[in-house]
Order: structure tokens, then C-alpha cells, then sequence
């Protein structure tokens, strides 16, 4: 069904100039993923990554950026930056009334909040960006246990040109993921993370294959496999909420009478709480990094969240995306609004009251629906870890878990999407 989906979108001309579009903007932001800052010494870096491998503690981050960022490339720093900063403006919208009534402002209001999220983003980029250059600077500091010389000439100047140079190429991935979503097929942000990560899987599975030998790697696919159908079961599943029109006359017509329903799924919150809690997760090992400290906690927050694979690390992330999900799902569908928007237009809920009951209905079905969608993120990011681990491939297949969940999710979103578009084409012309 998806391949034939995606077979229609090509001859259809408009969604294949789409889907043509988004696949160039994707080829760029590759190509600017491996194109070295200036002032890199790019033979260096290639040494150092080899001696590190995935075991840096700048691991997720390297994975959202799709192996850029250790490479020190013009998009280095990936859209993790844009994810932060939509963390915080979704944070402070809790807190801040004046956000609040921006975004219950409709598409001006979205705007706004929008641009404020650029301005966060830019001025996350230039703290990152001064934080590891300042690292790579000193042998041995971004890179530990590689010596190499990765700046030859750390002039103000020169450092100060690579920080634009990685900013602006932090403006141009977020610039790309705006372009995607509304000339292209799917959600933008969300795109260049999956292209991120796949990027990063051949590899992963090659080092599986050399160094594990041909039946770990295929216990390993058939683990990624059984991972991947039970996320697109659980995907698929929604709860529908039987939703009937009254029939009432406005001039000479009659409106309503029909039946209709409310989808809600299992997972409402969709990747978000496992990407929000997996950059939130990155923040205490890179403090460490860059204080330096060698201080007793400093030690033993990197040995239990450096690597990715503690149980102190495993049991937090676990809280953490169950807390974001019910966070996200709160802030994204709202029962009082949409019962007042039933009622206005003379929908009802069979055997529910309009008004105030239908929204405490909608709130007792979200929050039921919510604890096991909560629970299955939570499995879903930590379990592959564990599986994983036993298999002895954990340091070759890192957040696997985490990866595994994105590109199925993203996948989904982005078939459903030329799916619908094709039908909205499909309806135009029978009507035309």
C-alpha cells in the first residue's frame, strides 16, 4: 500500500516536484554534513574519529546531525539547536501568559512564536558552537585519547570565523526544514533528523558485521525488525470517539444529522517526548566536558550518563519520556476547546452532556490512552538497549532504540501525508 502510495505521488507532476524538491534540499544538507569548517585540519579529524568511534559523550548529538558534528562540518551542529529551542518556548509557554495567548492566536500567533523560536536557535548556536570549538582547540579535550592537533591556527579570528560559519550553517539546516514543510512532503524538522540518522546506520551495521561476526548481525537485524513491527502497530492504533451532528435548519436548509468521529491515538505525542528527553539526557555529560571538573559527582555523572547504556541513565531517560509525553500531549490537544467547538457547531458525544462534561469525557479518554502510549515510548527507547546490549553491539549500535522509533515514526508521518494529499487530489478530480 505504501509503495503503491508513493508510486501515484510520482506520476502525479505537483507531488512529484515535492517530493523532488525535498530530496534535493536533502542532498544539500549531506553534502554540507561532510564539508569541513574552515580552518579544520580535516585529515586530523578523520584520525581522531577513527580512535573514538561512537563512544564520545557527543554521541546523540553526532546521531542527530548525522555524523556532522564530530566532523566539525558547516552544519555541525545539526537542527539539535532548533530542538532545543523549541523545548524552551514550549516550556515557557506554560509559564508565560503572553505566549499562551499567542499561541490560542491562531496562524499570527504561531508566527510569532516561530520567530521567537529562530531567535532561541540562533543564539543556542553561537554558545554551541563557541563550547566545542573551545574544546577542539586544545589535543586530547573534544577527542579524548587523540592528540591530534584539529585547529592548526587558533587565532581569535580564525576561531571567530568558524562560529559564524557553523551559526549560519545552523540558520541554513533550520532554513531547509521550513522549506521542506511547506514546498516539500512531510515535516521538515522531522525529515532532516530521520536523513540524520539513516546516514549514520549503514555504518553502524557494517562495524556490527566486521567486528561480531555475520549471526550477531543478523540477530541484530531480526531484533531492529521486531522493534520496528511492534512501533508500527502501536502507531496505527487510535481510539475513535463517536461524535453525532444534530440537524438544525439555517435558512432554508438543512446541516447536520451526520455521524462522525474523534481519532485518538495511543500515541498522541508522536517521537517528540523521546527526542526531547534524549537532548535533555546529552546536557549533564557535556556540562562535565566542558567544566572539566573532576569533581566525585562530575565523575560519576559520566560514568553513568556518558556512555548512554547506564541504569541510572536508562532508569531517567525511561521518567523522562513518560513525563514529556503527558507534557506534549497536554499542550497539543486541549478537551475544552475541542468541546467547545462541538458544541458551537451541535455536536455531541452519544450519552455525554455538551460543554463541561464532553471535555472531562475527552480528558478521562486522553489520560487513559496516554499512560500506556507513555509506557510503550518509554520501552520502546530503553528496551533495544538492553537487547542490544546482550548482543554485545550496543557500542556499535547506539540509542538504537531511540533511532529505531524516529525513522518509523517520521516514516509513518510522511506516508500518511502523500497518502492524504492523494486523496485531497483524487476528491479534486472527481468534483472538477
Amino acid at each position: 500500500m505504501h509503495i503503491s502510495a508513493f508510486g501515484a505521488a510520482l506520476r502525479t507532476p505537483d507531488l512529484r516536484k515535492k517530493i523532488l524538491f525535498t530530496l534535493g534540499l536533502l542532498a544539500l544538507y549531506r553534502l554540507g554534513a561532510v564539508l569541513p569548517t574552515p580552518g579544520v585540519d580535516y585529515a586530523a579529524i578523520q584520525r581522531c574519529i577513527d580512535v573514538v568511534q561512537d563512544n564520545s559523550v557527543y554521541a546523540l548529538i553526532n546521531l542527530f546531525s548525522g555524523g556532522a558534528l564530530l566532523q566539525l562540518s558547516i552544519f555541525a551542529l545539526g537542527i539539535m539547536p532548533y530542538i532545543t529551542a523549541s523545548i524552551i518556548l514550549q516550556l515557557l509557554t506554560v509559564v508565560i501568559p503572553r505566549l499562551e495567548v499567542l499561541k490560542k492566536d491562531g496562524q499570527s500567533g504561531q508566527a510569532k512564536i516561530t520567530q521567537y523560536t529562530r531567535y532561541v536557535t540562533i543564539g543556542l548556536a553561537i554558545l554551541q558552537s563557541t563550547a566545542i570549538l573551545s574544546l577542539a582547540r586544545t589535543p586530547g579535550a573534544l577527542f579524548s585519547g587523540c592528540n591530534e592537533t584539529i585547529i592548526p591556527n587558533d587565532s581569535v579570528w580564525v576561531l571567530l570565523v568558524m562560529v559564524i560559519v557553523m551559526t549560519a550553517g545552523t540558520a541554513v539546516v533550520m532554513w531547509f526544514g521550513e522549506l521542506i514543510t511547506e514546498r516539500g512532503v512531510g515535516n521538515g524538522m522531522s525529515v532532516l533528523i530521520f536523513t540524520a540518522i539513516i546516514a549514520t546506520i549503514p555504518a553502524q551495521f557494517a562495524s556490527i558485521l566486521g567486528s561480531r561476526g555475520a549471526f550477531t548481525f543478523t540477530i541484530t537485524l531480526l531484533v531492529g525488525l521486531a522493534v520496528i513491527a511492534f512501533v508500527v502497530f502501536v502507531e496505527q492504533a487510535q481510539r475513535r470517539v463517536p461524535v453525532q451532528y444534530a440537524k438544525r435548519m439555517v435558512g432554508r436548509r438543512m446541516y447536520g444529522g451526520t455521524s462522525t468521529y474523534i481519532p485518538l491515538k495511543v500515541n498522541m505525542a508522536g517521537v517528540i517526548p523521546v527526542i526531547f528527553a534524549s537532548s535533555l539526557l546529552f546536557l549533564p555529560t557535556l556540562f562535565v566536558q566542558l567544566t572539566g571538573s573532576q569533581a566525585g559527582w562530575a565523575q560519576w555523572l559520566q560514568q553513568n550518563f556518558g556512555t548512554g547504556t547506564g541504569t541510572w541513565y536508562l532508569l531517567t531517560y525511561f521518567l523522562l519520556v513518560i513525563f514529556f509525553c503527558y507534557f506534549y500531549v497536554s499542550i497539543t490537544f486541549n478537551p475544552t476547546d475541542v468541546a467547545d467547538n462541538m458544541k458551537k457547531y451541535g455536536g455531541f458525544i452519544p450519552g455525554i452532556r455538551a460543554g463541561k462534561p464532553t471535555a472531562d469525557y475527552l480528558d478521562y479518554v486522553l489520560t487513559r490512552l496516554t499512560a500506556p502510549g507513555s509506557l510503550y515510548l518509554g520501552l520502546i527507547a530503553v528496551l533495544p538497549v538492553f537487547a542490544f546490549g546482550g548482543l554485545g553491539v550496543a557500542q556499535d549500535f547506539i540509542f538504537g532504540g531511540t533511532s529505531l522509533l524516529i525513522m518509523v515514526g517520521v516514516g509513518l508521518d510522511t506516508v500518511k501525508q502523500i497518502q492524504s494529499q492523494l486523496q485531497q487530489r483524487n476528491y479534486e478530480g472527481f468534483l472538477g
